[in-house]
């Protein structure tokens, strides 16, 4: 079923100038937003179906938010749940035969794929912080307010996660301290 011209205007006056303030904001933030779900999930497709699903709870819980200058983390803390979901969900599913030839090959250096198995061995309060920070490129006080807790609290988590870290390359054999 199409609509005339004169039913369309009709659908797109009665969309409130919420929904597209709510959009542009959020389109401010997608670098950041994609950049942090390829961090956890490392393909592009469930990068960007991630930034769907976010905006989308986002949307349905936008009443929740209590501080608009916190709009932001919030959003960002919504991501870090949806991309967590995903990995569990992964983790549950068995791929197909055919599922498993459509993902796209990239070659990965054996350096870049040994950081990423190391990296999902980290306790995930740790992991979160060595992420943000060094795949994301976001200061230690940004994460703090991010994962609302003490820029402290933070910092130690930052340098537990880079000692796992440190210890599971050297289990592995990959890590040559001098």
């Amino acid at each position: 079923m199409t609509m005339s011209g004169a039913e369309m205007k009709r659908v797109a006056a009665a969309v409130p100038h919420e929904e597209t303030d709510f959009v542009k904001a959020v389109m401010e933030h997608s670098d950041q937003l994609y950049h942090i779900a390829y961090s956890y999930l490392g393909n592009r497709n469930d990068a960007l179906e991630a930034l769907q699903e976010t905006t989308c709870r986002a949307w349905m819980k936008r009443r929740t938010l209590k501080d608009p200058q916190a709009f932001k983390s919030w959003l960002i803390r919504i991501l870090i749940y949806v991309c967590i979901d995903e990995q569990r969900r992964r983790k549950r599913a068995v791929p197909t035969a055919a599922e498993n030839m459509m993902e796209p090959v990239i070659h990965n250096s054996t350096h870049t794929m040994e950081m990423q198995w190391a990296l999902l061995q980290v306790k995930l309060k740790y992991r979160h912080v060595l992420l943000l920070k060094y795949y994301n490129d976001m200061t230690l006080a940004e994460i703090a307010v991010l994962l609302k807790k003490p820029e402290g609290t933070v910092k130690t988590w930052q340098h537990k996660g880079l000692k796992q870290l440190r210890m599971i390359m050297k289990n592995r054999g990959e890590w040559n301290e001098q």
